[in-house]
């Protein structure tokens, strides 16, 4: 007789439950792996693919980072996944993919990279109830909208915009500057700061000229503004028009005038997007943050990221990192992943960052944020402060 067409007998009902019961089990071994899902959105496609990558990178090293800790989050153990969506710094795109992270139940959102974009889709994240921080959004509004799971990690443009002008002021000794900005939340924001400042401080402006974001033709706007003879020009916006504007101030013989920015143009792309041009060494740009080189650990973290991602690196990767981080920080003292239980645990956060000791104000602001002013000698980014 065959096994085939042996009896069915309780013996083997026996086996045969003790095995179910053991698939069962390792089955729901499985299953107790609790997903965590970290969204993060930023513009990985178009002119400022290099800042999106850059913020990917930071949020993705953070999440390979945590895996390798076997973390474990009101006892269960946990494995982290990147959610990323691209919103190519446009607001429209941005709203959709905030919608779609929503909708995917991410436990959490790092980004967006650009304040046009953060400032509607905290909107959606506000009614979805998923906590979001900024890395990079520095344009003040965002922490005005009485969103309680809304943060930001690093200075914003009431900072930037005004230590600039009084680096122009007290230490460069600038009588008369003009202003550029690229119409977005962003550049208008930090531009509009400057300029108030630089009023208040005792310096003419003597022109205001505006741009947009995709524009690489400055030479009209230079001409107009070289008339005013300025001993600096401030442009708020992105690097892929700085680096152009760059070019055309030096084939203009604006090659004493110094270019003032905000964090948007304070990148090591901006060396290769100014081609050689001399005037990269009138740049002085502020970044809402310390120096990684003056941070302990700073660094190595710095190595640790080249390593993995080489050539990548932009601003604000740090900043993503971090924020990463301090969501999962809020997690493990909640013991819980769901966004409504942990979320109120961001708001007293108390954690040693890369970027800084992760401190919130109420209205979801850095407290105590640092600056850092920059200069660019022999193609080199440094601090100069």
């Amino acid at each position: 007789m065959t096994l085939r067409n042996a009896p069915f007998t309780s013996l083997s009902r026996v086996a045969l439950a003790a095995a179910s019961f053991a698939a069962l089990a390792a089955g729901g071994a499985v299953q107790a792996q609790t997903v965590v899902k970290i969204g993060h959105v930023g513009p990985v496609s178009g002119p400022q693919a290099h800042y999106g990558r850059d913020n990917e990178n930071g949020a993705r090293m953070a999440v390979d980072e945590l895996n390798k800790q076997n973390v474990t989050i009101g006892g269960k153990k946990v494995t982290f996944e990147l959610v990323a969506e691209d919103d190519a710094a446009d607001p429209k795109q941005g709203t959709a993919a905030a919608q779609k992270l929503c909708d995917a139940k991410v436990n959490g959102v790092v980004g967006h990279l650009n304040s046009g974009t953060t400032i509607p889709a905290s909107k959606v994240y506000n009614q979805c109830g998923l906590p979001m921080i900024s890395p990079s959004a520095t344009n003040p509004e965002l922490t005005t909208l009485g969103y309680k799971n809304v943060y930001r990690l690093l200075a914003n443009d009431n900072a930037l915009g005004a230590g600039l002008a009084k680096y122009a002021k007290d230490t460069l000794k600038l009588k008369k500057v003009a202003i550029i900005d690229d119409r977005t939340a962003y550049g208008k924001g930090v531009a509009e700061v400057f300029a108030k400042t630089a009023k208040e401080l005792g310096m003419e402006v003597v022109s205001q000229q505006y741009t947009n974001d995709k524009a690489v033709d400055f030479m009209a706007i230079l001409t107009a503004i070289k008339n005013k003879k300025p001993d600096g020009i401030f442009f708020g916006g992105m690097d892929p028009q700085a680096g152009p504007m760059l070019r055309q101030m030096q084939q203009l013989g604006l090659t004493k005038t110094y270019l003032f920015g905000g964090d948007g143009i304070c990148t090591d792309k901006l060396i290769e997007l100014a081609s050689g041009a001399k005037t990269l060494n009138n740049v002085v740009c502020a970044v809402g943050g310390a120096s990684l080189d003056k941070l302990a650990g700073g660094k190595e973290w710095r190595a640790r990221y080249d390593a993995k991602f080489p050539g990548q690196f932009q601003v604000y990767s740090p900043y993503t990192y971090d924020a990463t981080m301090v969501l999962v920080d809020a997690m493990k003292r909640a013991g819980s992943t769901d966004p409504k239980v942990y979320g109120p645990k961001v708001s007293d956060t108390n954690y040693q960052g890369v970027t800084a000791k992760v401190q919130f104000e109420s209205n979801g602001e850095l407290k105590t944020p640092a600056m850092t002013l920059y200069g660019y000698k022999d193609g080199k980014k440094a601090a100069l402060n």
